[in-house]
């Protein structure tokens, strides 16, 4: 066992973890934190994206020991400041989250792309979320989200 502390979602934490235990079994089964999905567990799918001290990584292929000195952050965390809250709006009214699955780490790669203020094209937004798999929307109404909020931002407004 290792012994780390981190702060996940805002709260500091310590904590024992076996060496091999992943991020993401560690926020699903110690934290209940459900949002952060299992699909491939080989990192392609995306659907374990969370933010490792403000850059996302994928939880399956983070090791829970690697998280000492760290700030974690879910899309629960996320959401509950309020700073996707325009995102989260967009993907409602654009119906681009369907069954639900992939939402959270598309909202969460979203945000990363959007950080810096840049409206995307509607090419880079596809390259930016190539890496999260989505099997119900088709990517066109997330497109349209995204698209959306970048351009409601720059102007200074929600979308």
């Amino acid at each position: 066992m290792s012994a780390i502390r981190y702060r996940l979602n805002g709260a500091d934490l310590s904590e024992d973890v076996a060496p091999r235990l992943s991020l993401a079994d560690l926020l699903r089964e110690r934290h209940n934190l459900t949002a952060t999905h299992l699909g491939c567990e080989h990192g392609v799918c995306g659907a374990c994206t969370v933010r490792l001290d403000g850059v996302i990584v994928r939880g399956c292929l983070t090791l829970a020991a690697q998280c000492d000195g760290a700030m974690v952050q879910t899309i629960e965390g996320v959401s509950d400041t309020g700073d996707i809250a325009d995102l989260q709006d967009a993907f409602r009214k654009r119906n681009a989250l369907q069954c639900g699955f992939c939402t959270p780490a598309m909202l969460l790669t979203a945000q990363e792309l959007l950080a810096d203020g840049a409206t995307p094209s509607r090419d880079q937004i596809r390259e930016y979320l190539a890496g999260n798999y989505c099997r119900c929307t088709g990517y066109q109404a997330i497109v349209d989200a995204i698209e959306s909020v970048a351009h409601a931002r720059a102007k200074g407004a929600r979308p």
